[in-house]
């Protein structure tokens, strides 16, 4: 293969809440890997909720310039010395900068070896691994408990709900459309609250007198606090984000209310948040191994949301559409 000279990335020079704005594409110099080292080639890149927080500059572990896109899968073209665990051809997925640019430079030893690069292995990636690290490491899942999950039909949402069915819960899931409702009782939610439709503490309240025992929460803002409010004796809420506030970048949003500790002391409840930035590769790479499994065997469905977005020129739409809550699932922009 004949590499070209120079290459497209997406990159923030000064951060920003609105992504579109402050990310933009980049020529540079297409450079060989260094010692310990590859050069991949982007086949497809997973868009996430949190780019708005990196373009924001919310994470204190990136600094301008950033070069946006935190996932991608692609095939290697260059390997440098040193390198023995994976060679030219071989197909990957990574995660940490530059997932949306049209090659990557990156040490061999954070890369994911898998079979070929394909949406549905993108999509068990990083919102996989956040919904079964989330379940299993920080919320402690267990069987035959209630679980809810907020944002049930996105990208993490949708891969909670069935590893928490698969577990042997009964799984509740809120969404906003009767579409995504019919979508997520496929995947095995008992119960599906469109929030347009029905007041989620509400149906909590009349429908789940004893709490919830497990809530897998991404939204924030009322949802956190309802989420919170109908914890179950014992109750554990896993907080992975809060979409809600994404957009605003680093605005966060000051409430004035009761303290949380009187609930969850009350009830003798856990409250815990999960960043998969914290967690060793070791944990990510059992995690992804076994939905691998699960999906190779029919148990699990890797969720990909049907819209196409092809090309650096699709990234802005579809970090538009992730952020407008219209997606099914992971949605991804292929680069071929």
């Amino acid at each position: 293969m004949t590499l070209p000279a120079r290459y497209k990335r997406l990159v923030v020079s000064e951060p920003g809440p609105d992504f579109r704005k402050v990310a933009v594409p980049v020529e540079a110099a297409l450079t060989m890997p260094g010692p310990g080292e590859v050069l991949i080639r982007n086949l497809i890149a997973g868009v996430n909720a949190s780019d708005p927080m990196w373009s924001s500059g919310a994470y204190e572990f990136l600094a301008p310039p950033i070069e946006v896109g935190c996932e991608a899968g692609g095939e290697i073209v260059a390997v440098g010395d040193g390198v023995e665990n994976v060679g030219i051809g071989d197909h990957v997925v990574h995660f940490g900068s530059g997932g949306y640019g049209e090659y990557l430079r990156v040490p061999a030893e954070q890369l994911f070896p898998v079979p070929e690069v394909t949406p549905e292995v993108i999509s068990a990636f990083i919102v996989g691994i956040t919904a079964s690290v989330g379940l299993k490491e920080t919320g402690v899942l267990r069987s035959g408990e209630t679980v809810l999950v907020t944002a049930a039909a996105g990208g993490v949402g949708s891969y909670a709900v069935q590893l928490a069915k698969l577990a042997g819960n009964h799984v509740v899931g809120t969404c906003s459309d009767d579409g995504k409702a019919a979508w997520l009782r496929e995947l095995g939610c008992d119960r599906v609250i469109n929030y347009r439709k029905e007041d989620v503490a509400e149906v909590l309240a009349r429908e789940y007198p004893k709490g919830i025992d497990v809530v897998f929460e991404s939204v924030g803002r009322r949802m956190f606090d309802i989420a919170v409010e109908h914890l179950a004796l014992f109750g554990r809420l896993v907080s992975i984000g809060a979409i809600s506030e994404y957009v605003d970048g680093m605005n966060w949003e000051k409430v004035e209310s009761v303290r949380p500790y009187w609930t969850l002391q009350g009830k003798c409840a856990t409250m815990c948040g999960c960043l998969l930035t914290y967690y060793p590769q070791e944990v990510w790479r059992r995690h992804f191994a076994e939905l691998l499994r699960l999906v190779a065997a029919g148990k699990l469905r890797a969720t990909v949301d049907k819209k196409l977005f092809r090309g650096m020129d699709s990234i802005h739409d579809a970090v538009d559409y992730l952020q407008s809550g219209m997606n099914r699932g992971k949605v991804v922009v292929h680069f071929d």
